[in-house]
């Protein structure tokens, strides 16, 4: 068994929190590996609604430290990454059965005011019979309110994370899982077994377990340990359909439950609608949505509108675990999406329970306090003001940036531009590696796919197998054909 060197903190879990954590433990100075038993985001944080938002919806269960927590990071995340976070407006139709007008209004201009916005318009009233954004929805809807929220590249910011992490001294292990961590010398041994069964060990001062819907199995089964703490598996389930309206603006539509649908512009042409509620018994690497998801779904937005989606328009789904603090609240969508900490024992093992894509900054920050009495030298919180790597770009400001793009490199087609400052910002003359024509990407894939963003993806951000490439760290999986595919994974042997 390989002995690796000693070092301050080993991170379990390589989702959106142990991506976070990894990094701004690093950047304070500790020495640091993150491991990840499958790829980067591979369980819930790849398989979110693509949302940085407050949670409107929260405020009815007078979460007001979560949302105004999380409506403060959306600014902090639009500054950090504006490659991969864009602003995005919400338009929701008013449904009188499901919510009076002044419980909206009121919502809404607590969301304007809660989290100091600065860079995001605030919310305004729609004419569904005169405005644009009325088209798709049914004639008995005849007003709407718009507000502001952000979206984002949920895989990619935990790529994102991990890899300011790698260049700030941590190793980051992929596919290599923690299988036993015990207290011995006044620290912790922990062992990791790699995919291709090599085995190491190395020993640590702490360990923080973000290993999301398995914190338990890490908790019980790694460490041999237990909690008074119990996470909640909830299902959320999301379909893809072409998008059928006009215009950048997303939808937010109440359903008969009082639960409200997202659908939200998705690749260009397509719609992401979703999410589900649902109580998840199972292992949670085997979640996938079922047939009456997509049917909840489909119904919840037929409602509203004047040219229903046809189940066969359905070409793609996915579904995700959340795994949220257990507050013994009856219905799933009452659950707090807040996050709590676990810190047992000397040396300490930090356990996360809950949390949002959102507040994964905040949430690290906070458990690196939560840590701070076991590292007395640790240096104090950082990310606030760090962009992540491909966002540091003056003003923030993407629009400049992709235009100075297509100024130096004019021979890249415009949606091929796009696509690659979309995804890296800066870091795309890393991926372009000093090419001035399209044969210097390499083989082309089909879409906008190019040998070039493979090789890069695979250097720089742990891509193995087609699926990391196509699914996670691209979203080229869904441009292309099913033989693209096959020559994808032919090319990488995976």
């Amino acid at each position: 068994m390989q002995e690796l060197k000693p070092v301050d903190l080993v991170v379990i879990g390589g989702g959106i929190n142990g991506a976070g954590i990894a990094r701004d433990a690093a950047g304070r100075g500790l020495s640091v590996i993150l491991c990840e038993k499958d790829d980067l985001a591979q369980g819930t944080s790849s398989r979110s609604g693509k949302l940085i938002h407050g949670g409107l919806r929260y405020l009815e269960y007078y979460e007001f430290r979560l949302v105004r927590e999380a409506l403060i990071e959306r600014e902090v995340l639009l500054n950090a990454a504006p490659h991969i976070v864009w602003p995005m407006r919400f338009v929701l139709p008013h449904s009188p059965e499901q919510r009076p007008a002044w419980l909206v209004r009121l919502g809404l201009f607590l969301y304007d005011h809660l989290g100091g916005r600065q860079k995001l318009p605030g919310c305004r009233n729609i004419d569904l019979r005169r405005d644009p954004e009325g088209r798709p929805i049914r004639p008995e809807f005849t007003r709407a309110f718009e507000y502001s929220d952000c979206w984002v590249d949920d895989a990619r910011l935990v790529s994102l994370n991990a890899l300011d992490a790698k260049e700030r001294g941590a190793t980051v292990m992929t596919r290599t899982a923690a299988t036993a961590a015990r207290r011995m010398n006044g620290g912790w041994e922990v062992a990791f077994t790699a995919a291709d069964g090599t085995q190491s060990k190395v020993q640590a001062k702490a360990i923080a377990n973000a290993a999301g819907p398995w914190v338990e199995n890490v908790i019980n089964g790694v460490a041999g340990s237990n909690s008074p703490r119990r996470v909640r598996l909830v299902k959320g389930s999301h379909i893809i359909v072409p998008k059928f309206w006009e215009g950048p603006q997303a939808y937010l539509f109440q359903n008969n439950d009082k639960r409200v649908i997202f659908v939200n512009p998705y690749e260009g042409d397509m719609a992401l609608i979703g999410t589900t509620d649902i109580p998840y018994e199972g292992k949670a690497e085997d979640v996938a949505i079922d047939e009456s998801e997509t049917a909840y779904l489909l119904a919840a937005v037929n409602r509203y509108l004047t040219t229903p989606i046809k189940r066969d328009e359905v070409f793609h789904a996915f579904a995700g675990v959340r795994p949220l603090y257990d507050d013994n609240a009856e219905n799933p969508s009452a659950v707090t999406r807040d996050y709590v900490f676990d810190v047992t024992g000397e040396p300490p093992m930090l356990s996360v329970f809950g949390g949002k894509i959102t507040t994964y900054r905040k949430l690290a920050e906070h458990a690196l306090e939560k840590l701070k009495p076991f590292f007395p030298a640790m240096t104090g919180a950082w990310t606030a003001a760090a962009p992540l790597p491909g966002g540091d770009m003056p003003g923030a400001d993407f629009e400049r940036f992709l235009a100075q793009l297509q100024t130096t490199q004019p021979w890249l087609p415009e949606d091929l531009a796009h696509h690659y400052a979309r995804l890296y910002g800066t870091r795309t003359t890393d991926l372009l590696n000093g090419a001035r024509d399209l044969a210097g990407l390499g083989q082309h894939f089909g879409g906008l796919l190019y040998q070039a963003e493979i090789d890069y993806l695979r250097k720089a951000e742990w891509a193995r197998t087609a699926e990391d490439v196509l699914d996670r760290r691209t979203k080229h999986g869904l441009h292309i054909t099913p033989g693209q595919r096959a020559a994808v994974q032919r090319f990488m042997g995976a």
